[in-house]
Formats: structure tokens, sequence, C-alpha cells
């Protein structure tokens, strides 16, 4: 049976996953939002880390830190040094670069607020 053929709520029924996936992407938090929410923040390794644990902190600390580490190797092996260094010059800039309101990690390991 074609998707035209179906009756006005069933038609609804089968695009409401769609939907719903919409919703979810339309609601994520991006890098900056959470930064700005006080729910993520930078630390000097060049990794970032949730200052508040909740379960999008945290999946959007593990999105972000993997693309870090990927384009970290890419520059460490390009240039032929050590990953933790591309990482800790990296830390360093964002954390100077980090807004007032948003957290960094200092080398104790306690976050401060900007």
């Amino acid at each position: 049976m074609s998707f035209t053929r179906l009756s006005k709520p069933l038609r609804f029924l089968a695009v409401l996953p769609a939907i719903a996936l919409l919703s979810l992407q339309a609601w994520a938090l991006d890098l900056e939002e959470a930064k700005n929410q006080g729910l993520i923040g930078e630390q000097p390794n060049g990794y970032v880390a949730a200052v508040v644990s909740s379960p999008e902190a945290e999946a959007l600390v593990q999105e972000i830190n993997a693309k870090r580490e990927d384009a970290y190797v890419r520059v460490a092996e390009k240039n032929k040094i050590d990953v933790s260094k591309v990482g800790a010059l990296a830390g360093k800039k964002l954390i100077e670069k980090s807004e007032p309101g948003q957290f960094v990690r200092l080398p104790n390991g306690q976050w401060q607020k900007l």
C-alpha cells in the first residue's frame, strides 16, 4: 500500500518517527550553548568536560572530545610531536578565548567561572 493511500491518522503515524527525530535535533545542545549555560567547560588538556553532569552534557562532551582528538592526532602526526602537546596548546588557547560566565578547569582540577 502506498503512503498516499493511507488514512490521515495512519499517515501521521508513519511520519511521527521523523518528526520526533527532528525535534530531538532541534533541542540538542551545541557546544557554545552548553558552555554559556555552565554545563560544560574547557580544560587545560584541550578537551571539554561536564561541569554539571547530565546525559545530554555527557553525550556532547563525548562528541566534541572525539572530534578534537581526531584533529589533535592529525596535527601531531603532521608535525611529528606528541598529541598531548597539541592538546595542551589548544587547551591554553581555548581557555583564553572563553567568555565571561563560562567555566574553565584550573590545573588543580577545580572549576572556575570566568
